[in-house]
């Protein structure tokens, strides 16, 4: 059985009920998450074997995180321990024409304070056959860069797919990293490419437009800039407002540009990790099925992602089988 390891902070969300604002509540919900951890437990649902690698507070709700991912049956034999909290952020879920808001508080975290010392990549990566990361992770501190670094350099001296989500996200490049230089310097080991023309630009400092053919242009110019990548993979996210979006997905192969159709999703329970959801959707569809339908599986799994509260898509294989079958009704099954 193939074996899939990600890297990444574990996150603590705090939620007013429903769609209420802070000021609004007493009352939170509590989730557990992170955008690398989120792939990993729906890998985890989808049935496949799965390890997170980490660092996590040394108290009683880094015990709960851990026991978390253990429940869904994400190994954490590589999680680290930390005198530092547990990374947390709030989110105030908006509706209609009102957008979703979210407050970060990690700087100071347990995950904040990894350095490549702290991980033994070589456990770490035992059996492993597929190793995800994002671009979050460089961006949150030196230490995460390293650590990753270092350990995507032994996954690809092993010969490990390498999938990257470089969700590049400028406000939290704080440290004094260049993000385009960085992520280059890592892009070097990877061999999926799961992004959009926005991270795409941003990595080849240049000013693509939206359409198919600037998406075969771009992920033409990636495959080139950057040889050990073979695919590129872009989830397209159409919202007509915050409680109702059209989710699809295009790919080049090196071969083939294909396009999937839109799955309309009328009404949000919660859009969180819903990219997220897209990835680990495609991880498990490229080691199961065709480059098409691999990404078809992604679209869906972040189609039915939409449903879910919380971060992670709770979904199983025959759920989004059941999307890509057609049925979109909703009906209750008997």
């Amino acid at each position: 059985m193939s074996q899939t390891v990600t890297f990444g902070e574990v996150l603590m969300r705090l939620s007013p009920l429903g769609n209420k604002k802070f000021m609004q509540s007493n009352r939170l919900e509590c989730y557990f998450g992170g955008t690398e951890v989120n792939v990993a437990i729906s890998i985890a649902n989808f049935g496949g074997k799965v390890r997170h690698v980490s660092s996590i507070s040394d108290d009683f709700i880094g015990d709960t995180a851990k026991s978390y991912l253990r429940k869904f049956g994400v190994s954490t034999s590589a999680i680290v321990r930390s005198k530092r909290p547990l990374g947390v952020y709030f989110l105030e879920v908006g509706a209609v024409m009102r957008p979703s808001s979210i407050s970060y508080n990690r700087s100071h975290s347990a995950f904040s304070e990894i350095t490549p010392d702290m991980v033994n990549w070589e456990k770490a990566l035992k059996k492993c056959t597929w190793f995800h990361w994002t671009g979050i992770t460089p961006a949150l501190c030196e230490g995460g860069y390293l650590t990753l670094k270092k350990g995507l350099k032994l996954a690809r001296e092993k010969g490990v797919e390498v999938s990257v989500d470089p969700t590049y996200r400028s406000g939290l490049w704080k440290y004094g990293a260049e993000p385009r230089e960085t992520l280059s310097d890592l892009l070097k080991y990877c061999t999926i490419f799961i992004g959009g023309i926005n991270e795409m630009n941003e990595i080849l400092d240049a000013d693509y437009g939206y359409s198919n053919e600037d998406f075969i242009k771009a992920s033409k110019q990636l495959i080139k800039e950057f040889p050990t990548l073979k695919k590129t993979f872009d989830k397209i996210r159409t919202p007509i407002n915050a409680s109702w979006h059209k989710i699809s997905s295009r790919m080049w192969n090196g071969n083939e540009f294909r396009e999937t159709t839109d799955l309309d999703i009328t009404h949000i329970v919660d859009r969180i990790g819903t990219g997220d959801a897209f990835a680990a959707g495609l991880i498990y569809g490229l080691q199961h099925f065709d480059d098409y339908k691999a990404m078809e599986f992604a679209a869906a799994a972040s189609a039915l992602k939409h449903t879910y509260e919380g971060d992670v898509n709770f979904s199983n294989v025959d759920e989004v089988m059941n999307i890509l079958d057609g049925n979109t009704s909703g009906r209750f099954n008997r």
